[in-house]
């Protein structure tokens, strides 16, 4: 029997770009300037919920979320950050980490299909994984060099 290896999904590798890895998640920035908006994925196969990681990865699961949930907030002075595992539209198990302002253009509404993302410009973007990598230090990995 082989062993299948951890791959994003197509959706999430087309709609962001990796930053690096905790020991059990994938950190990844959604391509989307409206918001400061980042995916947790467990580095693991054929996982659709939280459920059906071991105890022992859902324990780094939390640990990691709430690691990056504190070190978002602080970064970008939230006023509130909202945490979901959705996957209605991908059914890889991802974790969204969404930084959210009062003044945002979705304000108080969850920000799933109110607008069209609005891609980082290549300065911005450039920018935003600078400042996040700096914000977490060494806790996270450099990214492999692989392909999604």
């Amino acid at each position: 029997m082989s062993e299948q290896l951890f791959s994003v999904h197509r959706q999430l590798a087309m709609d962001s770009i990796a930053l690096g890895s905790f020991e059990l998640c994938q950190l990844r920035l959604i391509n989307d300037c409206q918001y400061p908006w980042f995916i947790l994925i467990p580095q693991r196969t054929n996982i659709q919920e939280i459920y059906q990681l071991t105890t022992q990865d859902q324990s780094l699961l939390i640990k990691e979320s709430s690691f990056l949930a504190e070190q978002l907030a602080r970064l970008f002075k939230a006023d509130k950050l909202n945490i979901a595992a959705i996957g209605n539209v991908v059914p890889q198990l991802h974790l969204h980490h969404v930084v959210r302002y009062q003044t945002d253009i979705a304000w108080p509404k969850p920000i799933w299909g109110l607008s069209s993302m609005q891609a980082y410009s290549a300065t911005l973007l450039e920018q935003r994984i600078e400042e996040v990598k700096q914000q977490l230090g060494p806790a996270l990995n450099p990214p492999e060099k692989t392909s999604d």
